[in-house]
């Protein structure tokens, strides 16, 4: 009973440790003196994408190369680069993929649109399907003919 109490507390402490871990990915020798670059590094950080981890910023990511961009970041701001001048830096070095929001608009709208077009294409299939499916049904069943009615009230009085 204890041993299954503590081996739940270690699981639990293990998972606790993982899940606040990402916070502390900007390491004390890549922050600024200068809080106001400081903020604005993180605030750039925050929105791309870290290569290696897919789904994490750069910002939170632990991966040696969402270290150096976070350098990369801090360095194009002591330069004097605006933000919106690193981040062209950085998606003209690693593409669009780089960027967490990616831009609507250009070549990415027919990426935006297709999806929605898709699910009307398929609602528009499925209602002309069923729109048929219903006709051939109203034509398959006029009734009974005559002969039909008469054999099944002999089947019926059986």
């Amino acid at each position: 009973m204890i041993r299954t109490l503590f081996k739940l507390l270690v699981v639990a402490s293990v998972v606790t440790v993982m899940q606040f871990s990402p916070a502390a990915a900007v390491e004390p020798d890549e922050v600024l003196s200068d809080p106001v670059l400081e903020k604005r590094a993180r605030s750039i950080s925050e929105g791309l994408r870290c290569l290696v981890c897919r789904n994490e910023s750069i910002d939170e990511s632990n991966a040696p190369l969402a270290r150096d961009l976070r350098i990369l970041v801090r360095e194009r701001l002591v330069e004097g680069d605006a933000d919106d001048e690193v981040i062209e830096f950085v998606v003209a070095r690693y593409g669009e993929y780089v960027l967490l929001k990616p831009n609507s608009g250009g070549s990415n709208l027919v990426l935006w649109l297709s999806g929605p077009a898709m699910l009307l294409i398929a609602g528009g299939v499925g209602l002309a399907f069923l729109r048929r499916r219903s006709r051939s049904v109203d034509a398959s069943s006029q009734g009974l003919s005559a002969d039909e009615q008469a054999r099944l009230e002999e089947i019926l009085k059986e």
